[in-house]
């Protein structure tokens, strides 16, 4: 393909922007390549050991920040935005209030989103490539080795906020990233600038303490670390923090002002799937395998697994309130076939009392 004149490139980046909408991305903007100091953070961060047992986020190293690694010929970076505020779900306040339920992070309760925002961007990408011809392109949805936040930052989608989610003053941070890594040189956008201020509500929010200072989280800490990439025990001095969370952790992004604009999103994939609003967590623990393979394919939820997710409902069930529907629940699984469910459910039972372990 030849290459598109300058004028050319600031319509072909306009063809881009319309189609994203069409297919239901909120926005897209451009950003150049280089990030320096995010570059640097990012090798801070690592050396404090902050990643804990993701080895994912070690081997790839520098390549987060520098796509030309991961997909050689990238000059720039295309960023999309999604919103996926579930707003008829049960209010997450009302939800984290009550111990006798599960809360589930609000990304979670619908479809897994990168069934839709994957096929959506390569559709994208298609379709200008058929109307210019062919160009280098890669897709990538979270799983890539792409430090999304600060591209879609430069690409003006948002800020980084001090517990490290883009935000955008219009509706939040309610909403997934996606990237497009080209070879097109199109015109980038400026960079959104910041407005969190003096504001450090998400700070003390936090239930373990993870953000350990404006822009730094220790992922050790992080709830949703701990639920979803962290393999083994939790550690015990942080379960009866996690509350009932079972499955990531919102705290940080409901406290912030910002929040208060969300508007539902307009997918309907991302509406509450299975009552995941509310439930109650003996009802959860009481799923064989067979019923978690089954209503959890298709949710993000699926990846971890039935252990860890049995594990992480039953450090929730030693932190709500005694009852015989709690006690009767973790006495079941008691001698859960996995080692791991079954140190989790003694911690519980433990924590109501000698006599109920």
């Amino acid at each position: 393909m030849t290459q598109p004149l300058p004028a050319d490139l600031h319509a072909l980046k306009g063809r881009f922007q319309a189609h994203a909408r069409a297919l239901g991305f909120d926005a897209l903007g451009v950003a150049p390549i280089e990030i320096p100091q995010d570059e640097q953070h990012l090798v801070r961060w690592l050396a404090d050991g902050f990643h804990g047992q993701m080895g994912f986020m070690q081997r790839h190293g520098l390549m987060r920040s520098r796509p030309a690694l991961f997909r050689p010929g990238t000059v720039r970076v295309l960023s999309v935005r999604m919103n996926y505020w579930p707003g008829a779900a049960r209010p997450a306040g009302a939800v984290l209030g009550d111990p006798t339920r599960a809360y589930v992070s609000r990304y979670a309760l619908g479809r897994d989103y990168h069934r839709i925002m994957r096929p959506a961007l390569a559709r994208l990408a298609r379709q200008v490539q058929a109307e210019i011809g062919g160009y280098g392109y890669r897709v990538c949805v979270d799983t890539a080795p792409v430090l999304e936040r600060a591209y879609a930052r430069d690409a003006g989608l948002g800020w980084i906020g001090k517990h490290t989610n883009l935000i955008t003053r219009e509706v939040g941070s309610w909403y997934f990233l996606g990237e497009i890594l080209t070879d097109l040189p199109l015109p980038h956008d400026s960079p959104a600038s910041a407005h969190c201020g003096t504001c450090s509500a998400c700070i003390p929010a936090c239930p373990t303490g993870a953000i350990v200072a404006p822009w730094r989280v220790d992922a050790r800490r992080c709830i949703s670390y701990l639920t979803i990439e962290h393999p083994g025990s939790i550690p015990t001095e942080l379960r009866p923090l996690m509350g009932n969370r079972i499955y990531g952790c919102d705290d940080c992004q409901l406290v912030c002002p910002f929040n208060r604009a969300a508007v539902s999103a307009s997918h309907a994939d991302f509406a509450v799937r299975h009552r995941l609003d509310d439930v109650e967590l003996t009802q959860l623990f009481a799923w064989k395998r067979a019923e978690f393979e089954e209503r959890m394919r298709g949710s993000v939820i699926y990846r971890i697994g039935y252990a860890r997710w049995s594990r992480n409902i039953a450090v929730a069930l030693g932190n709500a309130p005694t009852s015989a529907a709690v006690l009767e629940a973790l006495r079941a699984r008691r001698g859960d076939p996995s080692a791991l469910v079954r140190e989790h459910v003694h911690w519980a039972l433990a924590r109501h009392g000698s006599a109920a372990a």
